[in-house]
């Protein structure tokens, strides 16, 4: 028994101090961006301050609202790529677990070696081809790049394969379906979990996203707030004061994707039910 307790013991403590290292840079932030620019270096590091409001309020009249801009930019980045992107994995991830022909395994190896490609190794060949076109410093430079996820497309074709019975596809077929409207009113619906995670990761991804921006953006007005942020703390190396709306801006930031985990999760435990029942 004692063996078993410890056995039960040791993987929740490995928990919890895994949750403890995610989660003490965040209450950091929270604490720090309740200090004023006096007492942020001056101060016991996890001491709070009553300067908030004040500070999210400077942070809002910077530049008439530019960083209320560049959380908009960032909404519009990953909002609308992550979408695109989980339609584009949902529909390629169903084609390779669902059709036979040639070439397929090929596609299918090439997707794979894809994953392994860090995408920094993209960024500037994807510069110099949409310098090409004329479509740096666009939205549309950071927007399109995003939209194919090699990894987003993995995991739908894993997932189709499981979720998607072959047998349902086929009577579907012999009803007189035609095949995207098997995929959109029989594939799709079985495939939302899957494609909840698909968008939840490329929008993490995108919304983190830095290098690429860089790379592709001039104007500080379309600027995502990663890039926003790093500018105004390169600005707070001769301005001080800076520094306090940089960690504002940091702990705003945070929220969507809080409020995103939040909501999406209810289709992970649907996921997990329907799991448990066919099992």
């Amino acid at each position: 028994m004692a063996g078993r307790a410890a056995g039960r013991l040791v993987p929740t403590v490995v928990l919890l101090v895994g949750a403890l290292y995610c989660l003490l840079p965040v209450a950091w932030v929270l604490v720090a961006a309740s200090k004023d620019a006096a007492s942020l270096f001056t101060s016991s590091t996890f001491a709070p301050g009553d300067a908030l409001p004040g500070n999210l309020a400077d942070l809002s009249t910077y530049r008439d609202g530019l960083f209320w801009r560049w959380m908009l930019n960032t909404l519009l980045y990953a909002g609308v790529g992550a979408a695109l992107s989980a339609a584009v994995s949902g529909l390629s991830g169903y084609t390779l677990a669902k059709f036979r022909f040639p070439g397929r395994a090929v596609v299918f190896n090439v997707l794979l070696a894809g994953v392994l490609v860090p995408q920094i190794t993209l960024a500037v060949p994807q510069y110099l081809l949409l310098a090409k076109v004329g479509m740096t410093d666009t939205y549309w430079s950071v927007l399109l790049p995003s939209i194919v996820s090699p990894y987003g497309i993995y995991l739908a074709r894993i997932y189709a394969a499981a979720a998607v019975p072959d047998p349902v596809v086929e009577a579907a077929r012999v009803d007189g379906a035609g095949e995207f409207r098997i995929f959109r009113r029989v594939a799709l619906p079985m495939m939302v979990p899957g494609l909840v995670t698909v968008f939840l990761l490329q929008f993490v991804a995108i919304w983190n996203n830095f290098l690429l921006p860089f790379i592709m953006l001039a104007n500080d007005e379309r600027f995502p707030v990663t890039l926003g942020l790093y500018t105004l703390l390169n600005q707070g190396n001769t301005q001080p004061a800076l520094y306090r709306l940089v960690i504002a801006g940091s702990l705003v930031s945070i929220i969507p994707l809080v409020a995103l985990f939040l909501s999406l999760q209810r289709y992970w435990r649907i996921d997990l039910l329907s799991g448990v029942t066919k099992a």
